[in-house]
């Protein structure tokens, strides 16, 4: 008699435990379902105090992540990530783009600093923060630009497909406007010398990958208007930063 009851028992504990879950629901619809129209959740393993990866900065939240074991975590996992390092140096991309004054493009010209090549085993999601320093003269002799015109500097990224294809979408452009006007009339070279130093063009993007092997072109494109004022853009002379994660 006490096993009939034991073999009772257990079949019911099965049929319980095959149920979804709910908390202030009766009709749960998931394996755990909240029904409270306040309800949340709180995991005590996530908190600043048994977190290493909980900033702990009262008002402030922070992104949570699943692993490939469907954990989940507070950890950052990057690609590439420069991590306070100095990401690009001029020996290491291809760092200046030059205009002369002869030219029939209005003085507008692109050069590819560097690139990035990764294979990916389904789809997935790219992030691509940047910030690249840039120096603007007015040649390869680095003389400073004492002349009355703008010059505008854009960084961007494309997926794939190289800038010079049409139609490529052009992904995080950010630019920046050198303006001097530090000139003397007739006589630039008396002109004062002006403030020298990096600034910078910095971006944010994602981008929609597919299975498959995957390369994002870093460019750097200098314009100086219809007059083809001579300028020389130096990128990467200064501390950068590039932050690449895969989803």
């Amino acid at each position: 008699m006490k096993k009939k009851y034991f073999i009772i028992l257990f079949t019911a504990f099965l049929s319980s435990q095959a149920q979804n879950v709910g908390v202030n629901t009766s009709n749960p619809q998931q394996a755990l379902h909240l029904g409270s129209n306040t309800g949340t959740i709180r995991v005590d393993g996530l908190n600043s105090t048994n977190n290493v990866f909980n900033g702990g900065v009262a008002g402030q939240t922070y992104p949570l992540y699943v692993d490939s074991n469907g954990d989940m975590t507070l950890r950052v996992s990057a690609y590439q990530n420069s991590d306070g390092s100095d990401a690009y140096t001029t020996a290491g991309v291809n760092g200046t783009v030059a205009i002369t004054a002869a030219q029939a493009n209005d003085g507008y010209e692109t050069v590819e600093i560097t690139s990035y090549t990764f294979t990916v085993a389904r789809n997935t999601t790219l992030e691509v923060k940047y910030s690249l320093s840039i120096e603007v003269f007015q040649d390869n002799l680095l003389t400073i630009i004492k002349d009355a015109y703008a010059r505008n500097i854009t960084n961007f990224f494309t997926l794939d497909t190289p800038v010079l294809a049409p139609a490529t979408r052009r992904y995080a452009p950010s630019s920046k406007c050198y303006f001097n006007r530090n000139d003397a009339g007739t006589n630039p070279a008396a002109a004062p010398d002006a403030a020298t130093g990096f600034i910078y063009n910095s971006g944010t993007t994602y981008m929609a990958l597919t299975t498959g092997t995957h390369t994002i072109r870093f460019y750097g494109t200098v314009c100086s208007g219809t007059n083809n004022q001579n300028t020389f853009v130096r990128f990467a002379g200064g501390p950068d930063a590039i932050f690449l994660r895969l989803y």
